[in-house]
């Protein structure tokens, strides 16, 4: 993944909730979407623009990245969601239904030409693209790879599918294409892959099976849609006690051998080069242990 906050989870909140807008930052989540888009009726879109504008404004959010969802660049409220978002500093925006690089370009030139009106440094704001047609899904090397602003690629599975005229299955072979090109296109470009919601907030086995496959072909977290996903998510993506152990060997091994000037080293026997440090290195991030810090 790249470098940078966790991003194992992402919670939706629906942008014209003031309730749930204000208490973003005690969920637990390592993220926070603020949904301008799909959660809000055509009727409550200005509304909810003004909700989350006025509190990213006035709310301490902590550590939480806080990202705004905006209306997909084909519409009438993206450029006036961007007008009104970017100027409050919000560590990202996603932009739904991107299809080619050029949309993200288009977006680009809005958020530079808003950061420059309002006295923000140039290229403050970050974009999360999101996936949900074929077209895009057969981009996603050229999207991720567009601009300087992106920091991830994610995938909504509900338009995806809808796209294809198939439905989405409990199993997710429909998608698996989909994910495996998309997760290759963020490592490729060296930005963060972000899985999609499981829908069905009740069946928790479901959730913990869906997010263990989809941290094994590479996504460095998932969507969720409700608070009570946010612990099952996270237990998945915690390496074990024994995994964390190992890590610190190797990354304590590793400062040692680098202080004596040494690029490959044996631990028990086994060679150690730096793809297995950099795999250490990231055991011990979701661990929460900070790797620098070891003697």
């Amino acid at each position: 993944m790249a470098k940078g906050k966790l991003k194992r989870t992402m919670l939706y909140i629906p942008g014209n909730n003031p309730a749930m807008v204000q208490n973003g930052a005690v969920y637990g989540a390592d993220s926070i979407l603020l949904d301008l888009e799909d959660a809000v009726a055509v009727n409550r879109k200005e509304d909810a623009r003004v909700l989350v504008r006025n509190m990213l404004d006035f709310i301490d959010f902590g550590d939480v990245e806080v990202t705004v969802r905006i209306n997909g660049m084909d519409t009438d409220y993206a450029i006036d969601d961007m007008e009104a978002i970017v100027p409050q500093k919000p560590d990202a925006v996603r932009i739904p239904k991107i299809n080619t690089e050029n949309d993200i370009k288009k977006a680009d030139e809005i958020i530079t030409r808003i950061e420059k009106e309002n006295g923000i440094k140039a290229g403050s704001t970050m974009i999360h693209a999101m996936i949900e047609t074929a077209v895009g899904v057969e981009n996603a090397f050229s999207i991720a790879t567009c601009s300087q602003r992106i920091t991830a690629l994610t995938i909504g599975a509900q338009d995806l599918t809808a796209d294809m005229q198939v439905v989405k299955t409990d199993t997710g072979e429909e998608i698996a294409y989909a994910r495996q090109r998309i997760v290759m296109a963020a490592k490729a470009a060296g930005i963060a892959a972000i899985d999609t919601v499981y829908a069905d907030v009740d069946d928790e086995e479901g959730l913990i099976k869906e997010t263990e496959m989809i941290k094994t072909i590479g996504f460095d977290g998932k969507a969720v849609i409700n608070p009570r996903q946010i612990k099952p998510v996270h237990d998945v993506y915690m390496p074990s006690d024994d995994a964390i152990e190992k890590a610190k060997i190797i990354v304590e091994a590793n400062i040692k051998a680098q202080k004596e000037g040494v690029g490959v080293f044996a631990i028990n026997g086994k060679m150690v080069d730096a793809p297995v440090v950099a795999r250490a290195e990231r055991v011990l991030e979701l661990a929460g242990v900070d790797a620098g810090g070891l003697k």
